[in-house]
């Protein structure tokens, strides 16, 4: 059969058949359902400064979730520890509004976290806890906030020469 010949055969079916087709693959399809982009949960751990786990309220395991928009520093690196340390003592055991915008490669949903209307991602940094992630020459997010924290030397900021995560795990590799 020629290219045209398929062409044309692949015509022969109207709308309604190919919806139905596709109505089919979407039930058959062994896929997961897609979660909610926005959730109410409760904070069951924290890994480190910028991913942690939430039980979703409806029900069903914790999720991991990494916090969009920043990166904390890794938990063998210098402030490391007190970073995981200021996000536990901010949200673990706490219900927490999460706005997913997308999944990593490691499974975690990305997502905006806010604790009674705060953004928990804008208060660690505004603490000196994480800076604003930065990606393809844009200031991130929480510039604004970053800058602050820096003026009053804040956290990590006290130190001069604090190492973002990203050249830390470049130059050691990560933490596990």
């Amino acid at each position: 059969m020629t290219l045209h010949g398929n062409v044309g055969a692949h015509r022969c079916c109207g709308p309604l058949a190919r919806g139905l087709v596709l109505l089919l693959g979407l039930v058959l399809s062994p896929l997961a359902p897609a979660a909610p982009t926005s959730w109410v949960g409760t904070v069951t751990h924290v890994s480190d400064g910028d991913t942690l786990w939430v039980r979703p309220q409806r029900g069903g395991a914790p999720r991991a979730v990494r916090l969009d928009g920043i990166d904390a520093p890794e938990l063998c690196q210098a402030y490391g520890e007190t970073a995981r340390a200021a996000l536990v003592g901010r949200v673990l055991g706490q219900a927490v509004q999460v706005r997913v915008r997308r999944h990593d490669d490691y499974g975690r949903a990305l997502a905006r976290l806010s604790l009674r209307g705060q953004d928990v991602g804008g208060w660690l940094v505004s603490q000196g806890h994480a800076w604003s992630y930065r990606y393809r020459g844009h200031a991130g997010p929480y510039a604004r906030q970053e800058s602050q924290a820096r003026a009053h030397r804040l956290g990590l900021f006290r130190q001069a020469h604090a190492e973002q995560p990203r050249e830390f795990r470049r130059r050691h590799g990560s933490c596990h």
